[in-house]
Order: structure tokens, then sequence, then C-alpha cells
């Protein structure tokens, strides 16, 4: 199966040279994009789709086989924060400050 990426580039294989940190920070980064694209449909949809290709290169990394548990929960809370926190109570706020540290860790490291 074929998938056309947003993040050519980083899907294929760049990606999987990122930290942790810096993977985590990107994906705050399409979540920060959805939080300032909230009154624009088509910017929060695009935003959306972006972070959960993100999420998902990131479920595939084979490195992250035992936080697998947690960043599969973030992606959850960032399903139900994009529909409005119907289940969690999860904000793109939240969201926003949680993936905030990662990318402030991945500059630091760098």
């Amino acid at each position: 199966m074929t998938q056309n990426f947003q993040h050519k580039t980083l899907a294929g294989g760049r990606w999987y040279q990122l930290s942790l940190a810096e993977q985590l920070g990107n994906i705050g980064s399409e979540v920060h994009r959805a939080l300032i694209a909230k009154a624009d449909e088509k910017r929060f949809n695009n935003a959306v789709v972006r972070a959960l290709e993100l999420f998902d290169l990131t479920m595939a990394d084979p490195r992250w086989k035992g936080r697998l548990k947690e960043i599969c929960r973030a992606r959850e809370f960032f399903c139900d924060a994009a529909q409005g926190g119907v289940f969690y109570g999860t904000t793109l706020e939240d969201l926003n400050r949680y993936f905030y540290y990662f990318a402030y860790a991945a500059r630091a490291n760098r």
C-alpha cells in the first residue's frame, strides 16, 4: 500500500534519524498549527492530518518499541482534542504545552 505522505522527506527515512524528543517536538509543531488554525477548517484539518502522519511514523520507529504505549496514548488524546475533547476532555492547548517541552529538549541537545 502506497501512502501519499505530506512529509515526504521524513517518511523517506530521515524521520528515523531523529531523536524521540525531535520527533515529538515536530509532532508538537503540527499540534500548534492545528491550535492556531481552529477557525480555518481547511488549515485545521491539514494540520491534523500532518500530525497524525508524524504520530504514525513515530509509532513505526522500532527504536521506541518500549515507549509505544505512551506514544499511542498521546495520539489518542490528540484525536480526542481535535474532535473537541469529547472522551477525555483533552484540549489542543493542553497538548501544545505537553509537546512544547519535547521541542525545548530537542533544541537544548543540539
